[in-house]
């Protein structure tokens, strides 16, 4: 069974950074696709960045210049740097990884989320 977990998440101050981490493990062949997302109470889960089979990152506008995704295909490792963070970006952040297996099946699973929260 494949396990997606993400950490880092915390509370910051305004224009602060904060590092999230995530790691797949378990049984696969690879990790075609990534991706952040984001959920606020209320509010439908976004995307925030992620990087597809081409390996090259997209971001939502809303963190274009202040994030930075990227990812280890050796270690199975992706994070994301956040920087300058504002009291809107403060969510439970998700990890969904799109999951390759030894029969080239593809399978999308998530973590359980990391709070990340910004005040003063």
């Amino acid at each position: 069974q494949v396990r997606i977990v993400e950490s880092g998440g915390g509370l910051v101050q305004p224009g602060g950074s904060l590092t999230l981490s995530c790691a797949a493990s378990g049984s696969f062949w690879t990790i075609y696709a990534w991706g952040w997302y984001r959920q606020s109470p209320g509010q439908e889960r976004e995307l925030v960045a992620g990087f597809d089979g081409d390996s090259f990152p997209s971001y939502a506008n809303s963190v274009k210049g202040r994030d930075t995704i990227s990812r280890d295909n050796d270690k199975n490792i992706m994070t994301l740097q956040m920087n300058s963070l504002k009291p809107e970006d403060t969510a439970v952040y998700f990890c969904s990884a799109e999951v390759q297996g030894i029969n080239m099946e593809h399978r999308i699973l998530w973590g359980q989320g990391t709070q990340v929260t910004v005040a003063s």
